[in-house]
């Protein structure tokens, strides 16, 4: 497993815990649901651990890769990576159309915000499936 990998699973595990837990915490009935300082002080909280959690993650593996020998990103990382990119694109684009263009005339502000946070969550997490799925099935270019 290459190192990029490694950092797209680390970055994928760590975003479905993290995130699993906030919009699970909404859907149960948390304040952050309906209250604006709840959600920034859920989310605050929830975004800061996860960072602390990348970094000391990115950290460990960095330590680790220096018995590995040393490899470059070549064209197949940056490809696979363009195709994440490209396709979590489209998902972000469609969610930011539901939740600027549809979502202001009905729903009230809290939710606008959390289902922006969905979008921007979900957008992020299909980009990283789709680079640890490319790296594990094979880049066809």
């Amino acid at each position: 497993m290459t190192y990029t990998e490694k950092k797209s699973w680390l970055m994928l595990v760590a975003m479905l815990l993290a995130y699993g837990l906030y919009f699970g915490l909404i859907l149960a009935g948390h304040p952050a649901g309906y209250d604006k300082f709840a959600m920034l002080w859920l989310f605050g909280t929830i975004a800061a651990t996860q960072a602390v959690v990348v970094i000391a993650g990115h950290v460990w593996l960095a330590i680790g890769a220096r018995k590995l020998p040393p490899s470059r990103v070549d064209e197949r990382d940056r490809a696979i990576a363009a195709r994440g990119a490209k396709i979590s694109y489209y998902i972000l684009l469609t969610g930011t159309i539901l939740v600027g263009v549809v979502m202001p005339f009905t729903e009230p502000p809290m939710k606008i915000v959390n289902t922006a946070l969905f979008a921007i969550v979900i957008a992020e997490l299909i980009g990283l499936l789709v680079i640890v799925t490319s790296y594990r099935r094979g880049w066809h270019g």
